[in-house]
C-alpha cells in the first residue's frame, strides 16, 4: 500500500506539471482522488485545453492550517452590487445557425445554454438587436421605406423580419429560461430618419426624436406580444462608431437630449418599464455617460451605463459608479477576434471581465456573438468578418473559448447574487459572491507564468487548492 500510494502520488504530478514551468515553489502536490469528502466544489479551465470547465475530484477541507501560501480572504460582510446575469448577444446571425440545427441538437443545444440542472451552463442575460446588427445578414430596420419617404407616424413599423428566426428561438429560450433578462440595442434608426439617409454612420435629426421615441415603445410593445420582455435597452450601439454597417453616431450631449425630450417621456407615457441604460461603447470615454447622467432631466429616466472594452480601462466603470453612485453599471460587448488563441482569450477575459468589470461595479458581463459558422458568418458587407461565435455552428457544434468565459461564471454565480469582498494577491485575480442560496462562489485566474498554491480563507479557516499557470477555477462552499 505504502509503494502503491508513492506511485500514484508521482503519476499525479507528471500529469499537473507536464507542460508548465518546472518551478514547483509555491505548489502542493494533492494526493490522488476520488469521491473523497470536501468542503469545496472545484471547478476548472486549463488554458491548454486540457480540462474544460471540469469538476475536480479533489479534496478540499477547510482547515485551522497556517502555511506560507499566498491567501486570498473572502469576506462575505462587506458587500457590494447585485447581479443581474451572465451571456452573450443573440445577433440575427446566431439566431439563423441555431434555428438551422435539427430539432434534437437544437433543443439540446438551448437546454444546455440556459437550462437550471447540473447539465447546463446557465446563461441567465442576452443582448438583441433592434433591427439588424453588423451580424444580420443584411440590413434592415423595422420601418423601411423607399428612398425620399418618411413614415412619421410609423404605419410600416413591423418585426417581421426577425420571425423566422430570433424570435423563434427566444421563444424557445423564455420557454427554458422564463426570468431571463433581454437587452436590446439598435445599430441605427431607419435611414429616413437620419442626416444621411444610409445605414453607415450618419446622426439622427432631432425633428424624428419623438418618432424614434415611439419606435422603441412599439418595438417593446411588439415583442411582448410575443411573450419575451425586453427588460433594458440603449438608445444607440456604440454611439461614437459611424464607420459600422449599419451604424449611427449620438453625440453624449445628443443623447441627453433624446432621452429627456423624447424617450423617458414616451415611455413613461405608455406604461413601458424597461430600464434605459446610457452610452453603450468603450471604457475609454467615461466623459460620455457622465455627460447623459450630470443632466438632471435626462439622468431621471436613466437606469445606469453600458460599457465595452476595445479601448479604456475597465476601472473607468468604478469611476463613472463612484460619480453616480446611484446609478447602475452594465457590461454589454467584448469579442474574439478569429481565430483566436484560447489561452491568451481565457486569461484576458476572465481577468478583465468576469473579474474585472464585476470588482468595478457591473451587474452583468455579456460576451459578444453567440453563434458563427466556420467562415465567421454571417455578417452584413461591411460587417464584422473575424467575429468568432462562443459556438461554431456547422453540421456539428464547437465550443469555443468564449463559452468557457461565460460559463465559469454563470453555471455558478445566479442572478440575485451579490458580490463580496476579497483581496487580489500574487497575480491571482479573483472575485467572490454570495448566491441567493447562500453558497459563496469564488473565481480565481492564475496570471502567473508557474502553478500556483494557495489559500481561500473564510470564517477564519483556510483551504489550499493549486492553479496550473492561465487555468481559471470556480470555487463554491
Amino acid at each position: 500500500m505504502r509503494l502503491n500510494h508513492i506511485f500514484f502520488t508521482l503519476l499525479f504530478c507528471f500529469a499537473s506539471c507536464k507542460g508548465d514551468s518546472n518551478d514547483t515553489t509555491n505548489v502542493i502536490v494533492p494526493p490522488p482522488a476520488g469521491d473523497l469528502p470536501t468542503d469545496v466544489t472545484f471547478w476548472l479551465t486549463k488554458a491548454d485545453k486540457s480540462v474544460l470547465l471540469a469538476k475536480q475530484k479533489v479534496s478540499l477541507l477547510f482547515k485551522d492550517t497556517v502555511n506560507v501560501f499566498p491567501t486570498i480572504k473572502v469576506d462575505e460582510q462587506s458587500q457590494y452590487q447585485s447581479i443581474d446575469g451572465f451571456g452573450y448577444s443573440l445577433t440575427d446571425g446566431s439566431a439563423t445557425l441555431i434555428n438551422k440545427l435539427p430539432a434534437a441538437t437544437q433543443d439540446a443545444l438551448l437546454k444546455e445554454l440556459f437550462g437550471a440542472d447540473s447539465t447546463s451552463i446557465g446563461v441567465s442575460y442576452l443582448r438583441v438587436s433592434i433591427g439588424a446588427s453588423d451580424l444580420s445578414a443584411t440590413t434592415y430596420t423595422y420601418d423601411d421605406m423607399p428612398a425620399g419617404q418618411t413614415d412619421v407616424n410609423l404605419d410600416h413599423f413591423s418585426i417581421g423580419q426577425q420571425q423566422s428566426d430570433l424570435i423563434q428561438v427566444l421563444k424557445k429560450i423564455v420557454a427554458i429560461a422564463p426570468g431571463i433578462k433581454i437587452l436590446g440595442s439598435p445599430w441605427s434608426a431607419p435611414v429616413w430618419m437620419k442626416d444621411n439617409g444610409g445605414f453607415v454612420g450618419g446622426s439622427l435629426k432631432p425633428e424624428y426624436y419623438a418618432t424614434y421615441a415611439q419606435y422603441f415603445v412599439k418595438y417593446i410593445q411588439a415583442m411582448k406580444a410575443e411573450g419575451i420582455t425586453i427588460s433594458a435597452i440603449t438608445p444607440q450601439n456604440e454611439p461614437l462608431h459611424g464607420g459600422n454597417n449599419p451604424s449611427m453616431v449620438m453625440q453624449a450631449t445628443e443623447q441627453a437630449a433624446f432621452i429627456k425630450t423624447a424617450l423617458g417621456p414616451a415611455f413613461k407615457s405608455a406604461g413601458i418599464m424597461t430600464k434605459i441604460i446610457c452610452y453603450d461603447h468603450n471604457a475609454d470615454r467615461p466623459d460620455y455617460p457622465s455627460t447623459v447622467l450630470q443632466d438632471t432631466d435626462a439622468k431621471q429616466y436613466v437606469d445606469g451605463s453600458a460599457f465595452h472594452l476595445y479601448g479604456g480601462d475597465i476601472s473607468a466603470l468604478t469611476q463613472v459608479h463612484n460619480a453616480f453612485p446611484d446609478k447602475n453599471v452594465y457590461f454589454t460587448e467584448q469579442w474574439v477576434g478569429a481565430p483566436g488563441d484560447f489561452a491568451s482569450n481565457l486569461q484576458w477575459h476572465i481577468t478583465n471581465l468576469i473579474i474585472g468589470a464585476t470588482r468595478n461595479w457591473s451587474r452583468n458581463v455579456l460576451e459578444w456573438n453567440l453563434a458563427s459558422d466556420p467562415d465567421y458568418k454571417p455578417h452584413t458587407d461591411g460587417g464584422c468578418n473575424t467575429c468568432m461565435g462562443a459556438l461554431t455552428i456547422s453540421a456539428d457544434v464547437t465550443r469555443n473559448v468564449s463559452y468557457y468565459i461565460i460559463a465559469h461564471a454563470a453555471k455558478f454565480v445566479k442572478p440575485g447574487s451579490i458580490r463580496i469582498a476579497t483581496n487580489v494577491t500574487s497575480q491571482l485575480d479573483n472575485v467572490a459572491f454570495k448566491t441567493p442560496e447562500g453558497k459563496r462562489v469564488l473565481i480565481v485566474i492564475n496570471n502567473a507564468s508557474t502553478p500556483q498554491s494557495f489559500n481561500i480563507q473564510f470564517n477564519g479557516k483556510v483551504v489550499t487548492p493549486t492553479l496550473t499557470n492561465g487555468a481559471v477555477g470556480t470555487y463554491i462552499w
